[in-house]
């Protein structure tokens, strides 16, 4: 059964996403932190698994005939995982580091994708209240304490200096020589999937990921960023980052560009 990406599903996501946050936000209160360590080494605390429970509890109720896939549920086979067409992927705390640093800049990341492509996303922020969310050939909106922003109404006139932005926790040895080809411009480092959201806010222009990511970490925010007219795509190819295409879970090396800054080139 082939499922197109329904347009009521993205409030309904949005709701997701923030009852998730708050089940994030009550463990980021606490004074005593758990952090465990997975197999990678990678840092999990009880904050990615509240809000794991609550995206996948909700979204069986939304959609049970769509499969999930989820970081902290991803011991999914191949042989089982590449038959599915559509299937939801999640990021329940993308940025842990931040988190356990308490630094706000985490997120909580839910993505539809279909046939490969991420087309529909939500990016809440908890900490910072807001929530990035679009659909390709819907739109993409921002939803603050300011009210809710559509996000292909901002006129953005692109900079003389690029405005790049980079990993708060992570850094590449290849960002450096690309910033040398690249010539003059600004930098910035923020924390999980906001990087995208920057460039979708156009308060940014390039963010060149020379590193390795996971799909989870990028999909919820690539859709939105390619909502608003923004690009996503392999930096040895150029082709448009995709999904479940193959069985490791690694992204190739990336860059992703806001619409205005493509506009420019």
């Amino acid at each position: 059964m082939s499922h197109i990406f329904k347009q009521e599903w993205l409030g309904e996501l949005v709701e997701i996403a923030k009852v998730a946050g708050e089940a994030i936000m009550q463990v980021y209160a606490s004074e005593q932190m758990d952090i465990q360590a997975k197999a990678d080494d990678s840092p999990v605390t009880a904050a990615d698994l509240a809000s794991h429970k609550v995206i996948v509890e909700a979204l069986a109720r939304l959609t049970p005939e769509i499969p999930v896939m989820s970081e902290e549920a991803a011991d999914i086979p191949w042989e089982t995982r590449k038959q599915w067409q559509q299937y939801w992927l999640i990021d329940p705390l993308d940025g842990t580091k931040e988190f356990i640093k308490r630094n706000g800049e985490f997120t909580v990341n839910i993505a539809f994708i279909d046939k490969g492509r991420a087309m529909a996303g939500v990016v809440y922020a908890p900490m910072l209240d807001k929530c990035y969310y679009g659909a390709l050939h819907l739109g993409a909106w921002l939803s603050s304490a300011d009210g809710v922003t559509d996000l292909n109404q901002l006129a953005v006139v692109a900079p003389s200096v690029p405005r790049v932005v980079g990993s708060r926790s992570h850094v590449s040895p290849g960002l450096s020589a690309y910033l040398e080809t690249l010539g003059e411009h600004e930098m910035t480092s923020i924390g999980s999937s906001l990087k995208f959201c920057l460039l979708a806010e156009g308060k940014a222009d390039i963010y060149p990921r020379l590193g390795l990511t996971s799909e989870w970490d990028t999909a919820a925010a690539q859709a939105v960023l390619e909502s608003v007219g923004g690009k996503v795509v392999n930096a040895d190819n150029g082709q448009v980052l995709d999904y479940n295409q193959k069985e490791a879970i690694l992204n190739p090396y990336f860059i992703a560009t806001a619409k205005h800054w493509g506009d420019k080139q």
